[in-house]
């Protein structure tokens, strides 16, 4: 399951509150015309793009075995955390309206922290527009989110989504246990940055 980066921060209340209000108000559009929020729609998409383990295999924290029911529990779980400023839950779509891919944002207020997962779909993959895609969620965490730490994982032999993460400056903080939601434990390679940092090497969102 999702947890909160190795360096601990403590947020202010307004600064917690700041973020949860970000949060519950983000427009996803930010990210990219074509990035909505996740709704009761989406169920057949999302199953549709996550049954392929080309594109959920890599991923510890979803809920298993996939299927319309699980899909439509997690939907929920998601929209109820953004209500509570702490999670998003987002698509985006392909020029057909078919769901090309997802990212899930978890926040933590009270730590000032975020982290995202997330998958493209399996012929959108190796295509170039990778690190631009996660370079947009990355500032979306740091500038519209409010947040001053992004921690990210990845499977050991997850090659592709490690040369994402270290180009876009992130520190490489070694390993960490992932827990699944059955209980199931995976090492990840970890990584940080601070949005001081992101700031140092990205133009803020207009």
């Amino acid at each position: 399951m999702s947890a909160p980066p190795v360096t601990v921060l403590t947020a202010a209340p307004r600064e917690a509150a700041a973020i949860r209000a970000a949060v519950r108000g983000a427009d996803p559009a930010w990210i990219s015309p074509a990035t909505r929020l996740a709704g009761p729609r989406d169920v057949d998409g999302l199953v549709a793009l996550l049954a392929d383990p080309r594109v959920s295999g890599p991923i510890y924290d979803l809920p298993r075995p996939i299927d319309a029911v699980r899909i439509s529990g997690w939907i929920d779980l998601a929209l109820r955390l953004r209500d509570a400023g702490e999670a998003l839950l987002t698509v985006s779509e392909d020029a057909d309206g078919a769901i090309g891919g997802y990212s899930w944002f978890t926040v933590w207020p009270e730590r000032s922290s975020a982290e995202i997962a997330g998958a493209r779909r399996a012929d959108q993959q190796n295509q170039g527009g990778g690190t631009a895609g996660a370079a947009r969620s990355f500032g979306f965490m740091f500038e519209v989110l409010g947040v001053r730490l992004v921690g990210l994982t990845a499977a050991l032999d997850n090659v592709r989504s490690a040369r994402v993460i270290e180009a876009a400056g992130f520190v490489d903080m070694g390993e960490r246990l992932s827990i699944a939601p059955d209980g199931a434990a995976r090492r990840s390679r970890y990584w940080e940055m601070s949005r001081e940092d992101w700031l140092t090497r990205r133009r803020p969102i207009t």
